[in-house]
């Protein structure tokens, strides 16, 4: 409370101390953020995350943690943990809520967003003269014979005669499979979905529009023309690339956050394995971070911390994936990359970041593990890196040791 208090945070909080207490307080109170203490003696962290999900509750859940193993919090996350911030780096704690807020607001959008996209677009007479939905109605061949005001001006065009003599849904109309599925006639239980692709504007710039159509035909029954609808998602498209960046992305270096970071893991074990080549981690801690946290304060710690995540990026391959593992932790994911082409790329990046000349000079420790010679699941890389990584700090700590006597 005290460390969210400095940040400027306004709290008000409750404290539990068995399921039942959390059970009865989460029933009937709105929260913004559960953080938790672990390990819990009255309760193990899975029994909150999965009381959460059976209440439906998609409440971030922290977990303060001591000396937890990265695997370990890793696994946290991977259950569905908002993060797990180390006692030790308490400062850290407000980061941490500012995040799991944003993220917690991103995806609560993003499910309005998709809500809103699921909605019926079945009442085409109602929209034959809708100012926002683009209709038109088709000959069997797929040529334009009508078009509404909204889709002359979503294609940006300045009159119907202009848009009529173009052929827009032709490739659609005359494709039997694709016109099925325009039509809803997929033939499956399931109703199909809209149609999604991509139109060019008048000016030549792209837009993503949702098709649907129904047929028209004469009194006689005969099939005569296709109303279209169309739907402009460009905005709703933009916006859902946005979220799934933000959501991957760690607020304050911009880095793949380690939730990216495992899943990405995850993909290169996949590819490995299919096409037998190694790939790399690399691990990175920035050296005594509390130190500078406590001498210089925490905006500089976070400035160094940004420090080093711009030398990382600008050592990385458009390939790779730089990622901020938490606190003052680092990662990379360098695909196809063996053990000696990986340990160069750390002593570069670790030999760059001690250089640079910026205040406060920063020194960085590096571990190494190769997939699938240290490890051939995600909990052995990060493990075997991290014992990498710790090697390296003993050995500095006995080379300074030794140079002081």
């Amino acid at each position: 409370m005290s460390e969210l208090s400095r940040a400027r945070f306004v709290v008000s909080s409750d404290i539990v101390a068995n399921p039942e207490q959390f059970a009865k307080q989460v029933g009937s109170q709105l929260y913004d953020v559960i953080v938790a203490a672990h390990p819990n003696a009255n309760w193990h962290e899975m029994q909150l995350l999965e009381m959460l999900g059976q209440m439906q509750k998609g409440i971030p859940v922290i977990f303060l943690v001591h000396g937890l193993e990265r695997e370990a919090a890793a696994q946290l996350v991977l259950k569905g943990a908002a993060d797990c911030v180390e006692l030790d780096y308490i400062g850290h704690l407000p980061v941490a809520v500012h995040r799991a807020l944003d993220e917690k607001a991103l995806r609560d959008q993003r499910d309005r967003a998709e809500r809103e996209l699921r909605r019926s677009q079945a009442h085409y007479r109602a929209l034959a003269g809708n100012l926002i939905y683009g209709i038109c109605r088709c000959s069997v061949d797929g040529r334009f014979l009508e078009v509404n005001d909204a889709m002359v001006r979503m294609l940006g065009y300045e009159s119907r005669e202009e848009l009529l003599a173009l052929d827009l849904t032709s490739d659609i109309i005359q494709n039997p499979d694709r016109r099925a599925q325009l039509l809803g006639q997929s033939g499956q239980e399931k109703p199909a979905g809209p149609i999604e692709l991509e139109w060019k504007r008048k000016d030549h710039t792209t837009m993503k529009v949702w098709l649907s159509g129904r047929e028209v035909l004469s009194e006689q029954g005969e099939l005569v023309a296709y109303e279209v609808i169309a739907e402009d998602v460009t905005q709703q498209r933009e916006l859902e690339d946005r979220l799934r960046r933000q959501a991957a992305s760690d607020s304050l270096t911009g880095l793949a956050n380690y939730r990216h970071l495992v899943d990405v893991l995850d993909l290169e074990i996949k590819r490995s394995s299919r096409t037998g080549r190694e790939f790399a981690l690399l691990f990175f801690d920035v050296d005594e971070l509390k130190r500078i946290n406590d001498v210089h304060g925490h905006m500089v710690g976070s400035q160094a911390l940004c420090q080093f995540a711009d030398v990382l990026s600008s050592y990385c391959r458009s390939i790779d994936t730089p990622a901020r593992f938490g606190g003052d932790e680092f990662a990379v994911v360098l695909p196809e990359t063996n053990a000696e082409a990986a340990s160069l790329v750390a002593q570069r990046i670790c030999e760059s970041i001690a250089n640079d000349g910026k205040v406060p000079k920063l020194s960085v420790s590096a571990g190494v593990a190769v997939y699938p010679r240290n490890g051939d699941t995600i909990e052995g890389l990060l493990h075997q890196a991290d014992c990498a990584l710790y090697a390296q700090k003993q050995r500095r700590s006995m080379a300074a040791l030794s140079g002081r006597g």
